[in-house]
């Protein structure tokens, strides 16, 4: 099995070379066709996830997975139509992120220096349960020139077989798009393969669990990006505007509790706490959501049963689930000194009509990405306009938040001149470095 990776791999490098020199209307001829063709065998990947998701249902009747995990799992006429395909279209109108000249520098007259972006090469990707992650992350990869070895949980492993079949067979014999840019792993035991080949892989992205993560980062040599836990923050201030304040402390549990981006901790400031309770608490038991107080939160909190304690574990536990950790500060330094102790740097977020507050709390967490009277659902690719993701990076090295595009791309530096050499830069009447910045974009020589 191992060699059979290897050799995967060497296949995707290939394909990564050849792909690094698709045209962009190539690679969007080919979205195009993924799009449509996903569209095109809806029986063929419905009846896939069904068949995952009897399995699915037998595993949760047994304990061994757990509710969230079959939301994720579930692909539908309307999430297959108006959410995937979409998706893919999405992905070809953005901007192609290959060839852009980030800096330009005149070293001497007719000697320029250019930075200018490429793909990063072949991508590794595990990651966990749902579906549609394979088509976002390998057809961002196709956008971006990089070949992407996939492995995606056991439980979805009809659906995912069906949606990498489908998309193959749609880009084959295309202009500009290489045989072997997607490859699918099945078996568990390729993942540790996969992790090995650290000269032929570029980079791995898991998505999933703090198990799956600290597991890719333990046993490999390859860079890894990614984040291990969503545990993500809304903190009210004293100057929130209230009714503002429950609409995005529900929202931001509850619009979809399975998501790395929903808020887990709850921190209120004690001299709105009680009138905040009243309603927000209220609000949140009707959604169903369990809460885990503090004692202060306990006392403030008298119109709402079944509150339980919370304890030092609760700060720090991603749930996933329809349960939230309350807890009352007494100061925006008190809340964000909470937050950069126990949050994933994922996102967290203010409500404040206070702007100086808000300035104080954007500047002072250490997260992917801080928000200001908006919910934390709001970090995601396709809402930051990047048209999907491959991930959510908690990393402080290339990429950071919601990764798209531009996350997938490195660069490379460019040098043109005119017969110059190194040598006529040294010595007495040696030439001199002007470094002058340039306005300008290198282009690429007509093939």
């Amino acid at each position: 099995m191992a060699d059979d990776i290897k050799a995967a791999a060497k296949t995707a490098r290939q394909a990564a070379l050849a792909l690094s020199q698709a045209t962009e209307n190539q690679r969007n001829a080919a979205l195009e066709a993924i799009a449509q063709a996903l569209t095109a065998n809806r029986d063929k990947i419905l009846d896939a996830n069904k068949r995952d998701m009897a399995a699915a249902e037998e595993m949760l009747a047994q304990g061994k997975i757990t509710l969230p995990l079959i939301k994720r799992l579930k692909v539908d006429d309307e999430k297959l139509n108006s959410e995937i395909a979409v998706g893919v279209s999405s992905v070809a109108g953005q901007e192609d992120p290959i060839g852009k000249t980030q800096a330009a520098t005149e070293l001497d007259a007719g000697l320029t220096l250019y930075r200018v972006t490429v793909p990063i090469g072949v991508i590794g990707v595990v990651f966990e349960s749902r579906p549609d992650a394979l088509v976002q992350i390998a057809t961002l990869c196709l956008k971006s020139g990089n070949a992407v070895m996939l492995k995606g949980g056991s439980e979805a492993l009809h659906t995912n077989r069906a949606l990498a079949q489908v998309m193959a067979a749609a880009t084959a014999g295309m202009d500009g798009i290489p045989e072997g840019w997607m490859h699918l792993l099945e078996a568990r035991e390729e993942v540790a393969g996969m992790l090995e080949l650290h000269a032929l892989i570029d980079l791995i992205i898991p998505r999933g669990g703090n198990e799956l993560v600290q597991h890719v980062m333990n046993h490999t040599k390859i860079p890894v990006m990614g984040h291990a836990d969503g545990i993500c923050h809304v903190y009210v201030d004293k100057d929130a505007d209230l009714d503002k304040a429950v609409r995005i402390v529900v929202d931001s549990k509850t619009q979809y509790a399975a998501s790395c981006n929903a808020a887990e901790t709850l921190l209120v400031h004690a001299e709105i706490a009680e009138p905040f309770f009243a309603t927000a608490l209220r609000e949140l038991a009707d959604h169903g959501v369990l809460i885990r107080g503090d004692a202060r939160t306990r006392k403030l909190a008298t119109n709402v049963g079944g509150l339980t304690p919370a304890t030092d574990t609760d700060w720090s536990t991603e749930y996933l689930d329809y349960i939230l950790s309350v807890k009352v500060v007494d100061s925006v330094a008190e809340a964000i000194a909470h937050i950069n102790e126990y949050s994933s740097h994922h996102t967290d977020s203010i409500v404040t009509e206070n702007q100086r507050a808000a300035n104080r709390f954007l500047q002072g967490v250490d997260s992917a990405s801080v928000m200001h009277n908006a919910s934390t659902r709001f970090a995601d690719g396709f809402r930051y306009g990047l048209g999907a993701e491959v991930g959510i990076s908690t990393n402080r090295l290339h990429s950071r938040g919601p990764v798209g595009l531009e996350g997938l791309v490195i660069y490379k530096y460019i040098v043109t001149g005119d017969g110059h050499i190194a040598g006529d830069y040294i010595g007495e009447s040696s030439k001199t470095f002007t470094h002058r910045k340039l306005n300008a974009v290198w282009e690429e020589r007509e093939r």
